[in-house]
């Protein structure tokens, strides 16, 4: 039994097991969850109601998740004095599956990112977003339905891992310095600056868990998305070291598209994974205009964030967008959208995207008959037209729903 320095053991459950980096996870596994800032409440509480309810459905009551609350951010303030307690990493470590709400993160000033902080302390190197269109959700583009991209997104490295010094310190003036006198740059004294580190190691354990998931999934391509024609030893070493993991491990499984011409005459045999890359700007373009021939995405830090909002637009925006920050042996499944506090309390906003990331975290301990029951429950109540505020403004007849509403009919219609 772990024991904690601020929390109190769960009472119920029992604790998720590794064997050989696989899930042993009996019954009633103890899931922590992390409420969120902002709205985090008023979606965590839906977001459980429907998990419970599509695990009893599915099961007839031999299985049921059992909850345990620990804390970060805002909740974690009040009752602690510190954002993130340690008891909060030590718990995700141990039971190595928790579902996380939004965490607020101040824009030029204050704390940094509390998001950004779990992931590196955690390692957890590999952002995976599954991105789906829901018949009758609204959409900006004519054919949403082409849409079926899985995004696996680098998370530690790039501009996100957080090396930066401030215009005008001392800090600043000291790198200006010596990169101007040392190598040759021309960097204007009055600059901020960041870092960005791509390394051999951060890019191929992150295209391993793309190619792995594509085996597993059956999935047709893996794309590597970057910008190696302007930043050559980061992003395009990214592209490059992506084709060594692809090449020298998993060639059995992959071609790349000179040998699917070369070698197969243009024919995907059943069998290959066709490894592909794009420039960044470019393939903004082609998710709009041809998604249908992109399967895997796998990319470094910055372009993931950007891409994984960009695509999930075309299908009905955050409100509807799964997500989730995982290693080889830990797994927190959380909401990809923000805190929105202006709408905090008001049991009004979609909680779509934390409960399709509770269905995500479902089939990864191997309840995917409860995931089913969710994506056939959402599904069928946006198909209804019962649905909250930001999808309902942009849907002709539809009834408007509150977030607690919207959970019920997902429940009904299992």
């Amino acid at each position: 039994m772990v024991k904690f320095k601020l929390y109190s053991p769960p009472k119920e459950g029992k604790e998720i097991k590794l064997k050989d980096k696989k899930l042993i996870v009996p019954d009633n596994p103890i899931i922590p969850f992390i409420t969120g800032d902002g709205i985090g409440p008023d979606i965590m509480k839906v977001a459980k109601t429907v998990i419970d309810s599509a695990v009893e459905k599915a099961y007839s009551g031999q299985k049921k998740i059992a909850w345990y609350e620990i804390y970060a951010g805002g909740l974690a303030q009040e009752k602690f004095n510190e954002l993130i307690p340690e008891d909060t990493f030590e718990a995700i470590k141990h039971y190595h599956v928790a579902l996380k709400g939004p965490l607020a993160t101040p824009v030029g000033k204050g704390h940094r990112s509390l998001n950004v902080t779990l992931r590196i302390v955690l390692d957890l190197y590999a952002c995976v977003r599954p991105i789906r269109y829901f018949q009758g959700a609204p959409s900006p583009v004519k054919h949403p339905e082409r849409m079926d991209m899985v995004i696996f997104r680098e998370n530690t490295e790039d501009v996100y891992s957080g090396i930066e010094w401030k215009q005008g310190s001392k800090e600043v003036k000291q790198v200006i310095d010596y990169l101007n006198s040392n190598m040759g740059t021309k960097i204007k004294a009055d600059s901020g600056i960041g870092i960005k580190n791509i390394s051999v190691e951060g890019t191929k354990r992150l295209v391993r868990k793309a190619l792995d998931y594509a085996i597993s999934q059956n999935r047709r391509s893996v794309t590597f998305v970057h910008k190696g024609n302007i930043m050559k030893f980061t992003e395009g070493a990214f592209r490059n070291w992506g084709y060594e993991v692809a090449k020298e491990e998993y060639g059995d499984y992959t071609i790349t598209e000179e040998e699917l011409f070369e070698k197969y005459s243009g024919t995907q045999p059943k069998d290959k994974i066709i490894i592909k890359d794009r420039i960044a700007d470019a393939m903004f373009q082609l998710v709009l205009t041809r998604p249908e021939e992109y399967d895997i995405l796998a990319m470094p830090n910055l372009n993931g964030d950007y891409f994984s909002d960009a695509c999930v637009a075309q299908v009905g925006g955050l409100g509807l967008a799964p997500s989730s920050n995982i290693s080889d042996d830990i797994f927190i499944f959380e909401a990809s959208h923000g805190t929105a506090p202006k709408y905090a309390n008001q049991n009004k906003v979609n909680p779509g995207s934390l409960i399709l990331t509770g269905g995500m975290m479902l089939n990864t301990i191997g309840f995917k008959e409860a995931e089913d029951l969710i994506l056939k429950g959402i599904g069928k109540t946006i198909a209804q037209k019962t649905v909250t505020y930001d999808l309902e403004r942009q849907m002709e007849g539809a009834a408007k729903l509150s977030t607690s509403e919207f959970g019920e009919k997902i429940i009904e219609n299992m």
